[in-house]
């Protein structure tokens, strides 16, 4: 795949993370989807859970910050994103999955109701419409990280999974 493609299919993904839309990510667009986790499932930001929730994604959020924001305004911007933190993961998707996994790993935390280590695909399906991910494509993304198809999707999955999406055009 030429690199334009492969940067075309990427920056679109920059709008999973800019949560407000405002053109860049920055540490209230983790915050933001922090708090829209736990509103979803009815966790306190208080709680063991919540809280993890937070630190994981102040981890996330320092982990791209320090890949990608090249001139340290504390924002990332859609070139920063595709040219910066993506382009040096390219070949590398395990690297963001360990930035990216403090965070999944608590939002998995929060998601599993019966405390099992896994979450449903239900369950996954409701944190990624969370995250503002549209129903259709909501559905579609829990039911394939089902991988095995027990019904229980296990962080593994997820964190392989999500490093992919955002490394590696499909």
């Amino acid at each position: 795949m030429v690199s334009t493609e492969y940067e075309r299919k990427i920056a679109a993904r920059f709008a999973t993370f800019d949560q407000d839309g405002n053109g860049y990510i920055d540490r209230e667009d983790f915050n933001t989807a922090a708090k829209s986790v736990l509103a979803e499932f009815g966790t306190t930001a208080r709680c063991d859970k919540g809280q993890a929730l937070y630190i994981g994604a102040e981890a996330f959020w320092q982990g791209m910050a320090g890949i990608a924001d090249r001139d340290g305004d504390q924002r990332i911007t859609r070139d920063e994103f595709v040219n910066g933190a993506v382009k040096r993961l390219r070949d590398n998707p395990e690297r963001f999955a360990e930035i990216a996994r403090p965070f999944l790993h608590a939002a998995l935390a929060v998601a599993d109701r019966d405390g099992d280590g896994a979450a449903t695909v239900q369950e996954t399906e409701r944190v990624l419409k969370a995250l503002g991910v549209r129903e259709d494509i909501a559905a579609a993304a829990a039911a394939t990280l089902d991988a095995d198809g027990d019904g229980r999707v296990m962080e593994a999955e997820i964190v392989s999974a999500f490093a992919r999406y955002f490394t590696v055009p499909e």
